[in-house]
């Protein structure tokens, strides 16, 4: 459902993102990891056609989200790492919006709201203006804007920042069932328990480079270390490691 070929995006002398080769199967959970600044968001980005690679080709669907954009996007849902809403709508009024972006509209798309705003026990704030919302409430209607279209594929920059441990939870059970049934999932996180409790296959990212791609015994292997968690794991395939002396920084 996703794949990427040669992926590559400049800015000026500097190489964010270098010939990144990856697949996607339909049905799949795939977890991205990568210290900060490795080039993940920037992925991210392009994935979803916010960015457009300086070299490569991605595809979504076997749409080209360059060539073919409005047929590629139509696939995909985008939710950001920032829950970035129209303040002066109401939550009804935007997930309608988002709704309209993609063609649909009428009474299928009114009972889809509904149902949205329902599990993500937003119902009552349905006419409130979004401004009003808090932060972890932003981020469900998000959440919900992103599906309102029954998308093939979702595309996910840090999915649980703001939200509170039911609705973190409710999300990792949406994922699943969500793959469960065939659609595909692209996971950005910081939270390494999330990616390996979650995570179908993971790739890690490392200075713009794809640098390890597999499941976890995958990357167990790659690095040597049986039995080890992702914490340990990431750290080993990046070479990260803690070089400062804490005791002459906390003495």
């Amino acid at each position: 459902m996703i794949r990427l070929r040669g992926v590559t995006k400049r800015y000026g002398a500097f190489e964010a993102v270098r010939g990144i080769d990856l697949d996607i199967a339909k049905g799949e959970l795939f977890g991205l990891l990568g210290p900060n600044g490795a080039g993940k968001t920037t992925t991210m980005r392009m994935i979803a056609g916010i960015l457009t690679p300086t070299g490569g080709t991605i595809e979504i669907g076997g749409e080209s989200i360059v060539d073919h954009p409005i047929a590629a996007k139509a696939k995909l849902g985008f939710i950001p790492d920032r829950p970035y809403v129209y303040e002066k709508l109401t939550g009804g009024e935007f997930l309608r919006f988002t709704a309209a972006l993609y063609g649909q509209d009428g009474s299928t798309i009114e009972t889809r709201i509904d149902e949205l705003l329902a599990l993500f026990d937003l119902t009552p704030w349905k006419e409130e203006l979004t401004e009003s919302y808090s932060h972890g409430m932003r981020q469900k209607l998000i959440i919900a804007s992103a599906l309102v279209h029954r998308p093939e594929v979702i595309v996910v920059d840090e999915p649980m920042i703001g939200l509170d441990p039911k609705s973190a939870k409710l999300l990792k059970a949406l994922f699943r069932n969500y793959t469960e049934r065939g659609g595909t999932v692209l996971m950005s996180t910081h939270t390494l328990e999330i990616i390996e409790g979650m995570c179908d296959r993971i790739g890690i990212i490392h200075e713009g480079k794809l640098i390890a791609c597999g499941t976890m015994a995958d990357l167990r292997r790659e690095a040597a270390s049986e039995g080890a968690g992702m914490e340990e794991l990431f750290l080993r395939l990046t070479g990260e490691h803690l070089d400062h002396d804490l005791d002459a920084v906390l003495g």
